[in-house]
């Protein structure tokens, strides 16, 4: 496994670094402060041969030096010699909901911070949310516990906005109904599993124009992949657009996993009894694009009798594509100053678009 996608490491300066300037994003000036407003850029602090590292919390599009990439691949190995127990992960993977519920049971929706961020992220979701819009169908597809549907809701104008709150913890879904700002008129929750063979309950194919995936895909076993693109495939309008963000190949929360954990290549389990995997952007380009799927190469997992809990099922319709309109690697380099620590984090973003009708037309 490589957790580099390049051999050599470019710096790009933007366009506002000037000789004998002090750029807002690299000033301590409060006064002088940069807040970037472009979608899928990342940041702008960029690290500099003759900058000091500890300077800063964190820099953004830093690669890990080619003595990381040797430590980290070091810790792989001992991750992968040391393994879950066949019994654990056929308990893990028959029944991921019930850890999820633990976790909900555990964790309210303090846990996580509201995501603000998504509509800079993803234009589509300002769209949808404008005044006199229309009638808009939105899909969040691994709820938990609103974190990302509440505040899309309190800056939505469009009074014929429906969102459709989804995951399969029944824990996550009663503490949304719970909320105060849960308004049947805009949002309803619902259990689901994106990787099932139904689909959403109220929702019919070709209905949504929109599915927001953040932190979601991680959490299935690779072989439920094909059946949870599929369903989100059916699910959307042609034209409609995925929003999706995740867990990069080579992010600090993989490095730093114990023995015990490893499940197979890329997927873990946490302490908590929650999966998680790590993605590398050609492998989602492939998963969406439908590459992966009608090149034979659809993942397979240890452990046969665990694909029909999966949700996978030999008669699936042909492979499901879609548009990868934007796919990008946001890393950034976190600094612990006191400790003086270096922590790498790694995650992917995109946008994948089911395609028109006419799309295909030549």
């Amino acid at each position: 496994m490589s957790l580099s996608n390049s051999s050599t490491e470019e710096i790009f300066l933007p366009a506002d670094i000037t000789l004998g300037q002090i750029p807002p994003h690299r000033s301590h000036d409060p006064s002088n402060n940069l807040k970037r407003s472009d979608p899928f850029q990342f940041g702008s602090r960029y690290l500099l041969p003759e900058d000091n590292p500890f300077e800063f919390n964190a820099w953004d599009h830093v690669e890990p030096s080619a003595e990381d990439l040797v430590r980290f691949e070091s810790q792989i190995e001992v991750q992968r010699a040391a393994p879950v127990s066949g019994f654990d992960r056929h308990r893990f993977n028959m029944e991921p909901e019930k850890w999820w519920n633990k976790f909900y049971a555990n964790n309210t929706s303090n846990f996580f911070k509201d995501r603000k961020w998504l509509q800079q992220e993803f234009p589509v979701l300002k769209e949808v949310t404008q005044k006199n819009s229309g009638k808009k169908t939105l899909l969040e597809v691994g709820a938990g516990a609103g974190n990302t549907c509440f505040p899309i809701l309190r800056g939505n104008e469009n009074e014929d906005l429906m969102v459709l709150a989804c995951d399969f913890s029944q824990k996550a879904i009663d503490l949304i109904r719970e909320s105060e700002a849960y308004d049947e008129n805009h949002i309803r929750a619902e259990v689901w599993d994106v990787a099932s063979l139904d689909l959403p309950p109220g929702l019919q194919e070709g209905s949504v124009d929109v599915v927001l995936m953040v932190f979601i895909f991680s959490a299935l076993q690779p072989v439920q992949w094909k059946q949870a693109v599929s369903n989100i495939w059916k699910l959307l309008k042609p034209g409609g657009e995925v929003c999706f963000r995740d867990y990069g190949r080579g992010d600090l929360a993989q490095v730093r996993m114990k023995k015990g954990r490893w499940m197979e290549e890329n997927f873990y389990i946490r302490g908590d009894g929650t999966r998680v995997y790590f993605f590398g952007q050609d492998e989602l380009k492939d998963i969406w694009s439908g590459k992966l799927f009608q090149s034979g190469r659809s993942h397979q997992s240890d452990g046969d009798h665990e694909h029909e809990r999966a949700g996978i099922a030999d008669t699936l319709e042909p492979s499901p594509w879609f548009d990868v309109t934007s796919l990008g690697v946001d890393r950034r380099l976190l600094i612990n100053r006191h400790k003086q620590l270096k922590m790498y984090r790694c995650w992917m973003q995109g946008r994948f678009q089911k395609p028109r009708p006419t799309d295909n037309v030549c």
